[in-house]
């Protein structure tokens, strides 16, 4: 397939990246760099530590705000993968379909020619409220399945999306990602840096590395999506022709079992797994106490954050290991139109924990 670029062969392309200090955002703006002929411009409240791309804080929840930082700029591909997490799903759909309402309102000047907005498979699993226990479709999930009967935050960003498109005339693609594994600090959903702090612990503990969830996800097939292939696919459907106004599933292309994972991952700790047994062990019961024992970790071993609560999202990996359903996601329209990117999940877990590891975030 080709590319396509409204800006003409010999202009730069300018990408403004929503969420810039989260996993995926920070992965594109690394992927965008490697790439090479890109401005990018990183949106997010604060500066993300060692980002050289220009930031620019904004508050998505503010139309005023927004306009006041955006009218300068001029992006053509926008790339958003923020989100705030509330008691409610109204409450999300309230907030979150707000904050990408006002930013694609906010550029409503500029030659905006794609939006990717990535979402997950809450699309096909329901949201929090309703999470894995309602009507679901089968597995592998297909993106024409129809959406669920449950108000879901997914769908009105969807619906946001679209109505801005017709409105400003860019092209959109929407990405569903299972489990994201990569590379942030301070993130409310980050599975791999949760794993690393409770092994972390385990091991300076000299206590076995249990894993927290259900029957059904220890022995069932599952699959996950690093942060670096999600970004491939976000800037791939947002710059090859064929590929744009379209959904899609992106995970990494391999499935694996948790009782073959927990104890790969155990491995690089040096710590004992202790697999699934007879019931779940949410990490939110196993690592009471973990922010005092945390802060003493961090400085026995000099780790540049302190704070378990900007590292560990216990109750996220609760909710994704304690499903009683299988989860899996089919990746065949990305194929037919050309996307042949691939990661195997267990490389993913040990690059992020040397990644960590190198930054002196775990010991």
């Amino acid at each position: 397939m080709t590319s396509f670029n409204n800006t003409g062969p010999n202009q730069k392309k300018t990408a403004l990246v929503v969420g810039a200090s989260g996993i995926a955002g920070s992965a594109i703006v690394e992927h965008l760099q490697q790439q090479g002929g890109w401005d990018i411009l990183a949106l997010s409240r604060r500066p993300v530590p060692g980002q050289t791309a220009r930031h620019i804080a904004a508050d998505l929840s503010s139309p005023e705000n927004l306009s006041a930082a955006l009218h300068p700029e001029q992006p053509t591909h926008v790339f958003f993968t923020a989100w705030a997490r509330q008691a409610t799903e109204q409450e999300n759909i309230d907030v979150n379909a707000a904050m990408l309402r006002n930013l694609l309102a906010a550029l409503g000047h500029a030659p905006v020619e794609h939006v990717a907005l990535m979402t997950g498979l809450k699309h096909y699993l329901g949201p929090f409220e309703a999470y894995g226990s309602g009507p679901m479709p089968d597995t592998p999930f297909r993106e024409e399945e129809p959406r669920l009967p449950v108000p879901n935050f997914y769908y009105a960003q969807e619906d946001e999306l679209w109505a801005a498109a017709e409105r400003q005339g860019f092209g959109w693609s929407v990405h569903r990602s299972h489990t994201v594994v990569g590379h942030a600090v301070g993130n409310a959903m980050n599975m791999g840096l949760t794993l690393a702090v409770q092994a972390s612990l385990c091991r300076e503990e000299d206590r076995p590395f249990v894993f927290p969830g259900s029957e059904t996800q220890w022995n069932g097939l599952t699959d996950m999506t690093d942060g670096g292939l999600l970004a491939e696919h976000m800037v791939w459907a947002a710059t090859t022709d064929g590929a744009r106004n379209e959904a899609y599933n992106v995970v990494n292309g391999d499935v694996f079992r948790w009782r073959g994972m927990w104890p790969r991952i155990a491995a690089y700790f040096g710590v004992e797994p202790e697999g699934f047994q007879g019931a779940a062990r949410p990490l939110e019961e196993q690592m009471q106490g973990a922010a005092q024992s945390w802060k003493a970790l961090a400085d026995r071993h000099g780790l540049v954050e302190p704070d378990v609560s900007r590292l560990a999202s216990w109750w996220h990996t609760d909710a994704d290991l304690g499903r009683n359903v299988e989860v899996l996601a089919d990746m065949g329209k990305s194929r037919d139109r050309g996307f042949t990117g691939y990661r195997r999940t267990d490389a993913s877990f040990l690059r992020l924990f040397d990644r960590y590891r190198d930054e002196k975030i775990i010991p």
